[in-house]
């Protein structure tokens, strides 16, 4: 995970093999989501609105993020090298994670929305 992190590349949690433990697979998300994945390796469409319900940003997790997108973006204009968001610091790692959410969450609602036609 630390690995992947420090090289800027997506971790993926392996495959769970058992299609028909609905339970184990949810587990396997969580426990994944829990030690830091990004999202796990599917192999069966069926897994596809669970893992994205796990590994995928929440409305307030995006909210949040943006938030702090925003307060870093005020705190430099005026010549700040940080922030302060609901009493909490807000630095570039914070500003750099956000930033992921937000992506990840516009890259989800692209693919919802299906290709565009004209």
């Amino acid at each position: 995970m630390l690995a992947a992190r420090a090289a800027r590349i997506t971790a993926l949690d392996g495959v769970h093999l058992d299609l028909d433990d609905d339970a184990g697979f949810e587990k396997a998300c969580r426990q994944a989501a829990d030690l830091g994945f990004d999202g796990k390796t599917l192999i069966h469409p069926k897994t596809i609105a669970k893992a994205n319900e796990i590994f995928g940003p929440s409305a307030s997790d995006v909210d949040h993020a943006r938030r702090v997108i925003v307060a870093h973006e005020d705190a430099r204009a005026q010549g700040r090298g940080v922030a302060v968001l609901d009493g909490l610091l807000i630095e570039n790692l914070h500003v750099e994670d956000a930033r992921r959410v937000v992506a990840l969450a516009e890259a989800i609602e692209m693919l919802e929305r299906g290709p565009r036609t004209a």
